[in-house]
């Protein structure tokens, strides 16, 4: 239930853009979908989780400027400029912190009995921020090199697919490579 909320603000800008006109008002309900996301994370956990909120002020800052400027390469940017934002912070913390930031997420839900050596976090943390990197270039060179419609369709049912298969691959690699403790 949980995905399908989060997932929400893309069924509303994909139906929008099939069904009711287009990318400026698809930009548009983007813009009160990610409002509203984070209404109903206030609202069951008085917390706005940091990838929500990095989302939204993204989602509205570009969104403005694609709905003033008439010009769909400003919201065509923003899935770009996140997962580059995405990149970095994941690809940072191999060298600043005691902690990946791949292992501050996940970590803390694996089962006791795995255990995941500093290193093994490294190597996985540099996996995920050179996908995170690799798709936001993906983006881009769909956005400039297809249609707008093609661009709404490989955002929608390619990138959120490729998305839930790269977080199963690193689960079955975090499950798979460490040590585990005699039961």
């Amino acid at each position: 239930m949980e995905t399908l909320i989060e997932l929400a603000p893309l069924i509303a800008f994909f139906v929008t853009y099939k069904w009711f006109g287009g990318i400026y008002p698809a930009t548009a309900v983007l813009m009160v979908a990610m409002l509203l996301l984070l209404a109903w994370d206030w609202l069951r956990t008085r917390k706005l989780p940091q990838m929500h909120l990095i989302s939204a002020i993204l989602v509205w800052v570009f969104g403005i400027a694609t709905l003033l400027l008439r010009d769909v390469r400003f919201i065509q940017w923003k899935a770009t400029v996140f997962y580059w934002l995405v990149a970095l912070a994941i690809g940072g913390t191999i060298w600043i912190g005691k902690m990946t930031l791949l292992e501050r997420l996940m970590g803390k839900n694996l089962p006791d009995e795995v255990k995941v050596s500093p290193a093994r976090w490294r190597n996985l943390s540099l996996i995920a921020a050179t996908f995170y990197a690799a798709l936001g270039a993906l983006n881009l060179w769909v956005a400039y090199n297809m249609s707008e419609e093609t661009w709404v369709t490989f955002k929608t049912w390619i990138v959120v697919p490729l998305l839930f298969v790269f977080t199963a691959i690193l689960i079955f690699l975090i499950l798979r490579g460490g040590p585990r403790e005699a039961a």
